[in-house]
């Protein structure tokens, strides 16, 4: 049986009824202009609202992409890869799919800039082979334990041990060809053997890798800031040997960053020297103008040891104390932030470079070239960033007046 729903209240309406001259119900009067206009408006707002709901419930508009969507983008590539390039279309896939992980446009400038640097740093090789490995490797070893204090019949008795690969570590060591080769003999004596942990403090000593040699720190602080594109199968070290991996992480220490400059010659000293080391050794620049004493610009505007004495950046900043209404602490402070892009905000810089610029009577750069000598077992002569910058600056000359469409 059907259930009849009750009311709550009689069926009436809730106003009094009006009666007529004989006493009869008068009908209900039709609600006047006034009345009307307020109905109507409430209808429309209702339908209003709605509307406002509904377009909030709704994702915003696509942006248009930038740059050359992704086939263009492989044929520049293409056109601009050696020949001899091991499996061309793999490393113009690879370069885009850097570029378009890290939402940076895929523009001629941009393919430019990291193979610019690739070409630069391993002609285009996953994990280039470096000429005389073997002799490095074991210079840095004695190096190392001597430092240490590990007596070196100790050490050589330990790499004469059998590493999981069959082979002893010494027998490994003399074979060794690359450095993730390198890299991956350091890990298993390190994990594999109790004076590793004592003679490498557990730390890898092959601190770069890949096409691009960038630096394993870095990849790992990557990770941390944002997500890998890519299935990791081993760790972020392993990860900086393989071409997608080096070309995802080169790239991103290359572009992936906001700087204040007007040529891409810096950013490929930031690439040698550190992010914003051109800004920074600009910023020193205007600090030995301000402060008459001289200032190494190497980008460095903090000593990097712990414990260490004051740097010379800081020695003269703070003889401008006075001069930029700034206490000891406030200019220690903003120095600490030179790794930032905020040191670019910071009171000391902005105050240094306005007494600067007043004091020598012309406008002062933003960005100069640090002046750091190159340190590496691997170099058989005297290098400079200023050269690395160069050198790969020329090549993305070369690079762009090849890469715009055939003829």
């Amino acid at each position: 049986m059907q259930q009849v729903p009750t009311l709550s209240r009689p069926l009436r309406s809730d106003r009094p009824e009006a009666l007529d001259q004989n006493g009869a119900m008068t009908p209900p009067r039709s609600p006047g202009p006034l009345l009307r206009a307020r109905g109507a408006a409430r209808v429309w707002l209702a339908i209003a609202g709605s509307a406002t709901l509904s377009a909030c419930s709704l994702p915003g508009r696509i942006e248009e992409p930038a740059g050359l969507g992704p086939t263009e983008a492989r044929a520049a590539i293409l056109r601009v890869l050696p020949a001899s390039t091991t499996d061309r279309t793999g490393w113009a896939t690879d370069i885009h799919a850097a570029l378009s992980a890290l939402e940076l446009p895929s523009t001629p400038q941009n393919l430019c800039a990291v193979l610019a640097v690739t070409e630069q740093e391993s002609s285009f090789q996953a994990d280039p082979v470096v000429p005389g490995l073997p002799a490095i490797a074991w210079k840095e070893i004695d190096r190392r334990a001597e430092s240490a204090g590990v007596p070196k019949f100790a050490l050589r008795a330990a790499l004469g041990l059998t590493s999981p690969d069959g082979r002893s570590y010494a027998q490994r060591i003399d074979a060794v060809k690359t450095e993730r080769q390198l890299s991956e003999i350091f890990d298993d004596f390190v994990g594999m053997v109790p004076l590793g942990k004592t003679f490498l403090a557990s730390r890898n000593p092959v601190r770069t890798g890949g096409p691009m040699q960038v630096s394993i720190a870095f990849a790992e602080a990557q990770v941390r800031s944002r997500d890998y594109p890519y299935p990791m199968a081993g760790s972020v070290r392993r990860e900086v040997f393989t071409r997608r991996g080096g070309l995802y992480f080169g790239t991103a220490h290359l572009l992936a960053y906001d700087a204040p400059y007007d040529q891409l010659l810096y950013r490929y000293a930031d690439f040698n020297a550190g992010r914003y080391a051109s800004r920074n050794a600009a910023f020193q620049h205007a600090v030995a103008v301000a402060s008459g004493l001289p200032v190494t610009p190497d980008g460095d505007l903090l000593p990097h040891a712990a414990g260490a004495p004051r740097g010379e950046t800081e020695r003269a900043a703070l003889t401008l104390a006075a001069r930029l209404a700034m206490s000891e602490t406030d200019i220690h402070r903003d120095l600490s932030r030179g790794d930032e892009a905020r040191f670019s905000d910071s009171t000391l810089y902005e105050r240094v470079f306005a007494y600067a610029e007043r004091l020598d009577r012309r406008a002062l750069p933003r960005a100069a070239m640090p002046k750091i000598d190159l340190k590496s077992p691997k170099f058989t002569r005297r290098l400079t960033t200023e050269w690395f910058a160069n050198r790969v600056d020329e090549r993305h000359r070369r690079c762009m007046a090849r890469i715009g469409a055939p003829d």
